[in-house]
């Protein structure tokens, strides 16, 4: 069954490996029939979360006007989403983080989205696996208390240079993940 798919990538440098992940999971994704949504967070001026709490109470998700609104559109049409991120000192790029901080105002509002599940794809220079450990763990926390369904985490290490990531299996993988997503 076709779905409609929220690509957030994290990566403030277009064309950097991770960016080259989420097209060829876009590739296969719209091969199979899925329609995609594509939001660069990393590429976009998204404010922090000032815990403000008047999330929705206006004609926006957020009281501060930023990219945000139409991230959190992209959010009520998809029913997935697949976030591809570098990995940047233990965690997310700085615009990813806050996207994902903002998406605090569907929890506390109580605002539902129609995402229901998610995967994340990572990749950075690091080869140590456990380098990777705190981001995944902050995307497995955010998945359960949205209520996504995670459909689990792929790393990518080892590729710090732009285009690193053309010499490893991840981009045929990312097809195929794209195609069965």
């Amino acid at each position: 069954m076709a779905k409609t798919i929220l690509v957030l990538t994290g990566s403030p440098r277009k064309g950097g490996n991770s960016d080259q992940l989420a097209e060829a999971f876009i590739r296969g994704a719209q091969g199979a029939g899925n329609s995609v949504l594509r939001f660069d967070a990393g590429r976009k001026q998204i404010g922090g979360c000032v815990g403000c709490g008047h999330c929705f109470s206006g004609a926006t998700p957020c009281v501060s006007p930023d990219d945000f609104t139409e991230f959190a559109g992209y959010l009520q049409q998809a029913d997935a989403i697949a976030i591809f991120t570098p990995l940047y000192w233990f965690s997310w790029p700085a615009g990813l983080k806050s996207a994902i901080d903002k998406m605090f105002s569907f929890y506390c509002s109580g605002t539902k989205t129609r995402v229901k599940e998610s995967i994340l794809v990572v990749c950075g220079e690091a080869d140590q696996m456990d380098i990777y450990d705190p981001l995944i763990k902050t995307y497995e926390k955010t998945a359960e208390t949205i209520g996504w369904e995670d459909k689990g985490h792929i790393v990518v290490p080892a590729v710090g240079e732009p285009g690193a990531v053309q010499n490893t299996p991840a981009i045929e993988g990312m097809v195929k993940i794209g195609t069965y997503y």
